[in-house]
């Protein structure tokens, strides 16, 4: 694949989440303008620079009217749609976004998807329709809910709780995602394709919580829940109702064994190995961010 030689404005939403940020960061660190799309940022006409070649704007999935600003003038945008593409309205957000990327003149889209989420393409359709350039990129469950996410909480005080039995997942690192993603943001031959990233391996979660006990020199235990027990745990990690309610169905649809396979999608990509869940543990538990 190549890259492009002209220096262009990209569009990164949600870019203060997990993925989000690093592909800014990649992006900036390759000479690429990153516009910064967040709730919170500083309007499109008063942004000021962050990082290096990095601006501040707003963008709100709750609020449509910021989005024909936060594109006007950018080549391409990353797409990490909150809360989550399989959740009721998604569709049509998606395709309002993808109309106002076209009104803008936006020439790429790659879009963040969940793998194996049946609920999600409807959304991901939706946002085809706008002809506008559209790579998918679609990632296992990322390695940093246990560190940055969900389960970060839990794992502070050694547990994991998840409605997955003995299911195997590829757990993908965010780190890779992020290259994944820029490559397709700013290289040619990625339009039309779906991307589907795994990591090298899988693991049970109870394996997992062998893997982190390991690292952090702390007892984690796996403990399996079923769907109503892990719905009426998310509340009290901060969930409304609502929330807990669609997440509790998502996590057990995507956790019933449909994904427990791996794919060599980043080493097509990146010419390299996808990194290990053992590498990430090392790296998580060396930052103190499971210290109680």
């Amino acid at each position: 694949m190549t890259a492009n030689t002209k220096r262009e404005t990209v569009l990164v939403t949600s870019a203060t989440g997990k993925t989000g940020r690093r592909v800014a960061k990649l992006l900036a660190e390759q000479g690429t303008r990153v516009r910064a799309g967040s709730r919170k940022a500083a309007a499109p006409d008063t942004a000021g620079a962050g990082s290096a070649g990095v601006v501040e704007t707003v963008l709100d999935w709750e609020d449509p009217s910021t989005w024909g600003p936060a594109l006007n003038g950018v080549d391409a945008a990353f797409v990490a749609f909150y809360p989550d593409l399989a959740v009721p309205g998604a569709a049509d957000a998606m395709r309002e976004f993808g109309r106002a990327a076209r009104e803008n003149g936006v020439r790429r889209l790659v879009l963040l998807c969940g793998r194996g989420e049946p609920q999600a393409e409807a959304a991901e359709d939706a946002l085809r329709e706008c002809g506008v350039d559209l790579t998918l990129v679609r990632a296992a469950f990322f390695t940093q809910n246990f560190d940055e996410g969900l389960l970060a909480e839990g794992v502070r005080h050694g547990a994991i709780p998840m409605p997955a039995g003995q299911t195997t997942e590829p757990f993908i690192d965010a780190d890779d995602i992020a290259e994944v993603a820029v490559a397709a943001l700013t290289r040619d031959g990625y339009a039309g394709r779906t991307l589907e990233l795994t990591g090298p391996r899988l693991l049970t979660f109870g394996e997992v919580a062998t893997e982190l006990t390991r690292a952090s020199g702390r007892e984690v235990r796996y403990v399996n829940l079923s769907e109503a027990e892990f719905r009426e745990m998310l509340p009290t990690v901060g969930l409304s109702e609502e929330e807990a309610g669609w997440l509790a169905g998502v996590f057990t649809m995507l956790l019933d064994g449909h994904n427990s396979f791996t794919t060599d999608t980043v080493r097509e990509v990146l010419g390299r190995e996808p990194k290990d869940f053992t590498e990430y543990a090392r790296e998580a538990a060396a930052t103190g961010v499971w210290a109680v």
